[in-house]
């Protein structure tokens, strides 16, 4: 059940205490990718899983902006703090929890918001009868394509959104592209924002993003997501 479709009578009735909660980013991904990205693959994985799901789930609206300052030198990146991040999380899951959706994975499309999710679902699990996970899709799939804007992102994204794809913009989005994230240095990364390193915005080359490579993606990521639900529910 997709909740911002839903009706307060549909909330009412749900036989379940799963949820899944999206959680993206607004920020650059090159000039071939759309800015929410990372929020449209995180609601299409959430959406994919819960229909693979042997049980009903309730599929919570995706939070559009986190953690994504590294991105500001780059036109319509939108941030917020981690402090207010992990706020806005903490306090959507534990409204979800009121109505009685207290088992939840949260749907990760964005590596900046990893720490601050590990410590709001940590902390929402030690402080409630609740219980919360933080997942990551690109954490869990099998594939050596990832980067930023690179061939995960954009084949994932041409499975779940084809239009969003600029595909007269990929050479210049390889061109400008750099081969690894961060600028690194003795196991410490030089570079605070992403600028430093890469004039398109982009890590990885968005041209192996094909909607062969997005469909077998979409399916690990989501069964991935089958699997973490069943675990949560059983917590």
């Amino acid at each position: 059940m997709q909740l911002a479709e839903a009706t307060w009578t549909d909330v009412r009735d749900a036989e379940t205490n799963v949820a899944a909660l999206p959680v993206g980013s607004t920020e650059q991904h090159g000039p071939h990718a759309p800015l929410g990205l990372d929020s449209f693959t995180a609601e299409g994985i959430a959406a994919e899983g819960a229909d693979r799901y042997d049980g009903d789930v309730v599929v919570g609206p995706t939070i559009p902006v986190g953690v994504a300052e590294e991105h500001r030198a780059f036109d319509g990146t939108l941030w917020v703090r981690e402090e207010t991040f992990r706020s806005y999380v903490r306090e959507t899951i534990e409204s979800l929890a009121f109505h009685g959706f207290d088992r939840i994975v949260v749907v990760n499309g964005h590596g900046g918001n990893v720490d601050a999710l590990r410590e709001c679902c940590g902390r929402f699990s030690r402080d409630t009868d609740g219980y919360a996970v933080p997942y990551t899709w690109f954490d869990a799939v099998e594939t050596d394509e990832l980067g930023h804007g690179g061939p995960a992102e954009t084949a994932l994204l041409r499975r779940l959104h084809p239009s969003l794809i600029n595909d007269d913009r990929l050479e210049a989005a390889a061109d400008g592209a750099a081969d690894g994230w961060g600028e690194w240095l003795h196991g410490t990364n030089l570079a605070y924002d992403s600028a430093e390193f890469t004039d398109s915005g982009v890590v990885g080359d968005p041209r192996n993003g094909s909607e062969q490579l997005g469909e077998t993606l979409l399916a690990e990521a989501a069964d991935a997501l089958v699997d973490l639900l069943e675990a949560v529910e059983r917590r």
